[in-house]
């Protein structure tokens, strides 16, 4: 598990190796808010706990609204890893069976790569789907697709301990975290 990077101001930035994070603890670049006795590192001299949250002596500016490309590990984190014709989850799919991503409105028909024209299809509806509309073949989405914000796109695909979500609660309130968890 890795170590929960938080900005001067507290705001999660990302999860780092712990030993990137011991090295910032240890050049004073960075305080640890939370660590874990039973995993210590040793060197010769000196015994240090793991860091599992650690937080930034001078605050990084981070630049927003960088616009992310639809990839096929953001889009099923953004669907919660379930179909949106059928509902099935990946955990229910069958031999041979996989999540796919598809175009409601088909590249063959004008569509695009957009995150509003793309869905999380498991490849037994993709397939039934194919070259038409949604409504052409009876078909019909749980959700309507829509861009996620900055934070559902770094946190949905990473794991995080209860103490880390502890954090990430402080920043972003309890309605991140339940955006995160579906």
């Amino acid at each position: 598990m890795g170590c929960l990077a938080l900005n001067a101001s507290f705001e999660p930035l990302t999860i780092i190796p712990v030993r990137r994070a011991l090295r910032l603890v240890i050049d004073r670049k960075a305080e640890a808010l939370e660590v874990d006795e039973e995993r210590p590192f040793r060197s010769e001299s000196a015994e240090f706990p793991a860091p599992v949250v650690i937080r930034l002596v001078r605050y990084v500016h981070v630049p927003r609204r960088l616009r992310r490309q639809v990839t096929n590990t953001f889009l099923f984190a953004r669907d919660g890893y379930s179909c949106q014709y059928c509902g099935r989850h990946r955990r229910d799919l069958g031999y041979r069976e996989s999540l796919t991503r598809d175009h409601i409105v088909p590249l063959s028909r004008g569509g695009d790569n957009r995150w509003t024209n793309v869905v999380t299809a498991c490849s037994r509806c993709n397939l039934r789907k194919g070259n038409r509309l949604p409504t052409e073949c009876g078909m019909k989405l749980h959700s309507d697709p829509s861009e996620p914000n900055d934070v559902e796109l770094v946190w949905a695909i990473r794991r995080v301990t209860p103490i880390q979500v502890r954090y990430i609660r402080l920043f972003y309130g309890e309605e991140v975290l339940r955006l995160l968890s579906h």
